[in-house]
C-alpha cells in the first residue's frame, strides 16, 4: 500500500477520533477521502433501526431535497445491498445495474462500502461519479479501510450525542413535571402543555384530545398547526384512526408513513407521519397527544420514550386540574368549600395497590378537621416494586391540605423515575423548596419494597420513626432527616433490610402517639409497641383498626385534635 495512502489513513484516524461531534467527523472524512479519490458526489447514509431504512446524514453534490427526503430500505438499491450484505459494491455503469435507484441522472459509476460495527451495518459510505468505470479495485480497498475507522467514530459520536440528548431531556422533563403540577386550570394547562411538548420535540402539528365521559368521545381541546393554536372541534371515538388505535391499546402508536396505514383518517392533507401518545391516569386513558409531520418517518423511538414520560406528568396534572376546576365550580360558600376540599383530598388519596406485591397492606386516616394535613400514598414501580409514603404537613386545616395536595402531585410526578427512598426525598425536597411557603414544611417517611428480593429500603424526612416487628420483637427504626421544604441542600440516609413472612412495618403519624386522655397524658410510643407486639397474628386491616380503637378508647372518646394516620405493611 503506498505510503501516501497509509499516511492519509493515519491522519483520518487522528482527525475523526479527535471529535465527538458527528457533523465534524463526517465533514473531515469527506475532505480526507477527496484527497485520495476525486469523487463528484459523496454521501454517508445511516440506518434507522426502527424502520430498517437508510437515510442521508451527510451529503456533497446531492440536491437539498433529494438528500433530505430520500430513504432506502435495507436490501434495496446499491446502497441497501451493501448495508444488507456487509460488503462493498462497485458498479462500473449504473445504467446496466437493475439495483440502481436513480436520484441524479448524470451518475454513471458508484462505489459503496458498508459501515460496520461489531458485525452489524450501521450505514454506508457512498461515492459516485459521472464517468463510466471511474472507481478502481484499489480505491475500493482504501475506502473499505477508511470505512472501518469511520464506523467506530460515528458510533462513538452517536453514543455521545444520545447520552447528551438524554441528559438534556431528563432535565427538561424534570422542569416540565414540576411546572405542570403547579397549574390547576385545564385550559391554561393545555396551552402550557403545547409549549412544554415543543421543548422536547420540534413538532409541526399537535392536537391535544381529552376524554368526554358524557359522549364517550375524545374531543380535540387544543390544536396547534405551524405555531398557530386554535380551539379544537373534532371528536374521535376509541376505535377511530391512529388515535383510536392508541386509545384501544393504551400504548403509543408511531406511523412512519400515514399513506400506507389503513387506520389513518385525513385531517391535515400535508401530514405524512404521525405519533399518538396516550395520557393515562389510574389505568384509564384520559387524553391523547397527537403529533403530525409533513415528513415521512419523522418521529423516532426516542421521541416515543420522551413523550411517554411527559404524558404521564400531564395526565396527573390534567386530572388534578380537572378535579380542582370541578371543586371550584361547586364552592360558593365557605362551608361548601370545606366540604368540597374534603372530597378532593379523599379523591387524591390513592387506594391500596391491587397488584400483588407479596404484601398485606392497609392504610387508615382520621382527620381532626374537615380537611387533613396528613397524607399517605403508594407509587407503583412496575409489578415487582412498590413505594409507600406517609407524611404530615405542618399546621392544620385548608392550608395544610393544599400544601399536602401539591406535595402529593410532585411525589407522583417523580414516580416514573422509580427513585429509591433517599433519592426520592432529595428530589421531592428540591421541588418543594422551589415553591417554598414561609412557615410551611412537611415531614415524610418513604419506603420501597422489592417483591422478588423481599427487600425493604426506608428513608425519613423528620417523620415519626416507623416500627418493625421482626424476629419476635418490635424495633423502632432510628431514621432521621430534615423535613421537606426547609433546606434546599438537605440529604437523606437510607436503611435496608430483608423481610420474612409475617414481618410487619408500621408507619404512623404523631396524631397516634400524641393522642391524650383527660389527664393530658399521651398514648405514647411504648404503648404502641406493646400493642403491635400483642397483635402480630392479625391481618393488616385488623391491626390498623385495633390500633385506632385503642387510641380512641384511651382518649375516652375525646375529640380528635391531631390527624391520625397509619399504614400497616405485613409480609405475606
Amino acid at each position: 500500500m503506498p505510503a501516501e495512502v497509509l499516511a492519509t489513513l493515519v491522519e483520518l484516524s487522528e482527525e475523526i477520533n479527535s471529535s465527538l461531534n458527528l457533523d465534524e467527523v463526517l465533514q473531515k472524512t469527506a475532505t480526507i477521502v477527496k484527497r485520495l479519490i476525486d469523487y463528484e458526489i459523496f454521501g454517508v447514509m445511516l440506518l434507522d433501526e426502527g424502520t430498517q431504512r437508510l437515510y442521508h446524514r451527510f451529503t456533497i453534490g446531492y440536491g437539498e431535497q433529494a438528500s433530505k427526503d430520500w430513504q432506502i430500505p435495507v436490501g434495496q438499491g446499491i446502497t441497501g445491498t451493501a448495508a444488507a450484505t456487509g460488503r462493498a459494491v462497485r458498479v462500473a455503469d449504473v445504467r446496466e445495474d437493475p439495483r440502481y435507484i436513480n436520484i441524479i441522472d448524470s451518475v454513471r459509476s458508484e462505489l459503496v462500502v458498508p459501515l460496520v460495527v461489531k458485525g452489524q451495518s450501521i450505514g454506508v459510505l457512498d461515492i459516485q461519479s459521472t464517468q463510466v468505470d471511474y472507481f478502481t479495485r484499489d480505491q475500493q480497498s482504501v475506502l473499505t479501510l477508511m470505512a472501518s475507522r469511520l464506523a467506530i467514530a460515528i458510533e462513538n459520536a452517536r453514543l455521545f450525542e444520545r447520552v447528551r440528548t438524554q441528559a438534556d431531556t431528563l432535565l427538561v422533563l424534570n422542569e416540565v413535571g414540576s411546572e405542570a403540577n403547579s397549574i390547576l386550570q385545564v385550559e391554561e394547562l393545555l396551552r402550557r402543555a403545547a409549549e412544554l411538548v415543543k421543548r422536547v420535540i420540534d413538532y409541526q402539528i399537535l392536537g391535544i384530545l381529552l376524554y368526554d365521559p358524557k359522549t364517550n368521545h375524545f374531543r380535540h381541546r387544543l390544536d396547534v398547526k405551524y405555531g398557530q393554536s386554535a380551539q379544537g372541534k373534532l371528536r374521535v371515538t376509541a376505535n377511530e384512526g391512529i388515535v383510536g388505535a392508541a386509545v384501544s391499546s393504551g400504548r403509543p402508536v408511531r406511523v412512519a408513513d400515514v399513506t400506507l396505514d389503513s387506520r389513518y383518517i385525513m385531517v391535515n392533507p400535508e401530514t405524512r407521519s404521525e405519533l399518538a401518545i396516550p395520557m393515562i391516569h389510574k389505568g384509564k386513558v384520559v387524553g391523547m397527544l397527537d403529533l403530525e409531520s409533513p415528513q415521512t418517518n419523522y418521529f423516532t423511538e426516542d421521541h416515543v420514550q420522551t413523550l411517554m414520560i411527559l404524558a404521564a406528568h400531564l395526565a396527573v396534572s390534567l386530572e388534578n386540574a380537572r378535579l380542582y376546576e370541578q371543586v371550584s365550580r361547586d364552592e360558593a360558600r365557605m362551608e361548601r368549600e370545606l366540604t368540597a376540599a374534603q372530597r378532593l383530598q379523599n379523591a387524591l388519596l390513592r387506594p391500596v395497590p391491587e397488584v400483588d406485591f407479596g404484601l398485606d397492606i392497609t392504610a387508615r386516616i382520621l382527620s381532626a378537621r374537615e380537611v387533613c394535613g396528613d397524607l399517605y400514598d403508594f407509587l407503583s414501580y412496575g409489578t415487582q416494586q412498590v413505594g409507600i409514603a406517609l407524611g404530615d404537613v405542618s399546621g392544620k386545616g385548608t392550608a395544610a391540605a393544599l400544601y399536602g395536595a401539591v406535595a402529593t402531585g410532585i411525589l407522583r410526578s417523580l414516580s416514573p423515575h422509580k427513585l429509591q427512598p433517599s433519592q426520592l426525598l432529595l428530589q421531592l425536597n428540591k421541588l418543594v423548596c422551589d415553591r417554598r411557603v414561609d412557615g410551611r414544611y412537611m415531614t415524610i417517611c418513604f419506603a420501597t419494597w422489592q417483591k422478588a428480593r423481599r427487600k425493604l429500603r426506608v428513608a425519613n424526612a423528620g417523620q415519626t420513626q416507623p416500627l418493625l416487628w421482626k424476629d419476635g420483637r418490635v424495633e423502632q427504626l432510628n431514621l432521621t432527616g430534615f423535613p421537606i421544604g426547609i433546606f434546599d441542600d438537605a440529604t437523606y440516609d437510607e436503611w435496608s433490610v430483608k423481610l420474612s413472612s409475617g414481618d410487619i412495618l408500621l408507619f404512623y403519624s404523631d396524631g397516634i402517639t400524641e393522642a391524650s386522655n383527660r389527664d393530658g397524658k399521651f398514648f405514647g410510643g411504648e404503648r404502641l409497641k406493646l400493642l403491635l407486639a400483642a397483635n402480630t397474628q392479625l391481618s393488616s386491616a385488623e391491626l390498623a383498626d385495633k390500633i385506632l380503637e385503642e387510641v380512641q378508647e384511651y382518649t375516652q372518646g375525646g375529640a380528635i385534635t391531631d390527624d391520625r394516620t397509619l399504614v400497616v405493611m405485613k409480609v405475606k
